[in-house]
């Protein structure tokens, strides 16, 4: 895509919990006179106003009125920008024209999307379209599925370089975190359940690793949805929450990339609760949790800043291979997983895109396929993270 546009980025959801947080990353990092131009978006130019004044944004920065009701205003948002950020969700119910709008301007996309049954009918109906516009949608650029997309790239990479081919088989292994969700986590996860409850084809998506990978499966993947003893690991693991996303976008890196982990790649992501009858309780305490089917808080509710600030995550991924080889990198976050790293991780994703035009062609991507590395050093360099070998 060209870089004529008005604006680099448009911030759409500004006002909401997340988008401020955005905003506020933006602002800091990179002002409002830099190489980077953004603007601020949402339904009410009124609540824009307000939310640019109360956070302390220059009103050197745009503000631009669209709402997900009136497809004009979202095609003219489109038609503005390079690259549009979107944190109005659940996307399942405000997303679709949003992305055919980026698909027909040949805008590039990114979201916080954790929808997979939403992201595998947007690429059916959009992928095609997407590769002769040249945008370039790229889902899920937080929490789900940033850190773990990338760790697994980060430990194929580091394994070829000092094994001299890819792994098979990855474990991912959350091993401490410290967050809350918000209320539009909770929403979006409310709308797939209540979407499943309609149509429930939509069920063997949820359930499928490979739902993401256009038809093409590959080998039995561990189901990551009961307690299990890792005895190269010494620990318990549990059900992680994140796992049935995230696999699905790795699975899709993958293929994106060629099937550079291989064809007969296998993947599962859980939570290390230690070892003995502890470790063994409290998986099984985990894995029997329902809290966050019946959690109370609403969009626009989330972690006090204190709670961002002071949470954290660091995820283990244990690699071997046929050969008995072995290696381990590790991924983490210095502010809490869900929104302050989630803000951060984001709006880099944006701006790597933003400033590497030919990162990749037009096409529904993930941030590992689109980005890789350029992502990881900007990631490391700004947002906090660390991608580390451990072994």
């Amino acid at each position: 895509m060209s870089s004529d546009r008005e604006l680099g980025i448009i911030v759409y959801g500004a006002t909401g919990y997340t988008g401020r947080l955005v905003c506020e990353y933006l602002n800091k990092q990179y002002g409002v006179n830099g190489d980077v131009k953004w603007a601020m978006a949402g339904r009410s130019e009124e609540k824009l106003i307000s939310v640019r004044d109360e956070m302390g944004i220059p009103e050197g920065v745009p503000l631009v009125v669209a709402d997900s009701s009136d497809l004009a205003s979202i095609q003219s948002m489109a038609e503005r920008t390079q690259v549009l950020l979107t944190t109005v969700g659940p996307y399942q119910l405000y997303g679709s024209d949003v992305v055919g709008a980026c698909v027909k301007a040949g805008t590039d996309y990114v979201d916080l999307c954790g929808e997979p049954a939403w992201m595998h009918e947007m690429i059916g109906t959009y992928g095609e379209a997407a590769k002769a516009s040249g945008a370039r949608i790229v889902f899920s650029c937080g929490f789900d599925s940033v850190p773990f997309d990338l760790g697994v790239y980060f430990l194929q990479q580091n394994a070829k370089a000092k094994l001299g081919s890819s792994v098979s088989r990855i474990k991912g292994r959350v091993r401490a975190m410290k967050g809350t969700f918000s209320g539009g986590t909770l929403a979006s996860f409310r709308a797939t359940m209540a979407a499943a409850a309609k149509k429930p084809e939509l069920l063997e998506v949820l359930m499928n690793p490979f739902a993401l990978t256009e038809g093409k499966a590959g080998p039995e993947q561990p189901s990551g949805m009961a307690p299990v003893y890792d005895d190269d690991l010494g620990s318990w693991s549990a059900p992680f929450v994140m796992a049935t996303i995230n696999t699905k976008n790795i699975h899709r890196s993958n293929l994106l990339l060629g099937h550079e982990y291989g064809e007969g790649f296998v993947y599962d992501e859980m939570m290390l609760t230690g070892p003995g009858d502890k470790g063994e309780a409290m998986a099984k305490a985990v894995a029997e949790d329902k809290s966050m089917a019946n959690d109370p808080r609403k969009p626009g509710e989330g972690p006090t800043k204190e709670e961002r600030e002071t949470g954290f995550y660091d995820v283990l991924f244990a690699g071997s291979n046929d050969k008995g080889e072995s290696m381990s990198v590790s991924v983490q976050g210095d502010k809490d997983p869900g929104y302050g790293s989630t803000s951060k991780m984001i709006a880099e994703s944006t701006v790597c895109l933003l400033k590497n035009l030919d990162a990749a062609e037009g096409g529904i991507w993930t941030p590992a396929s689109a980005m890789g590395s350029l992502l990881i050093d900007r990631l490391q360099a700004n947002a906090g993270l660390t991608f580390k070998v451990e072994a």
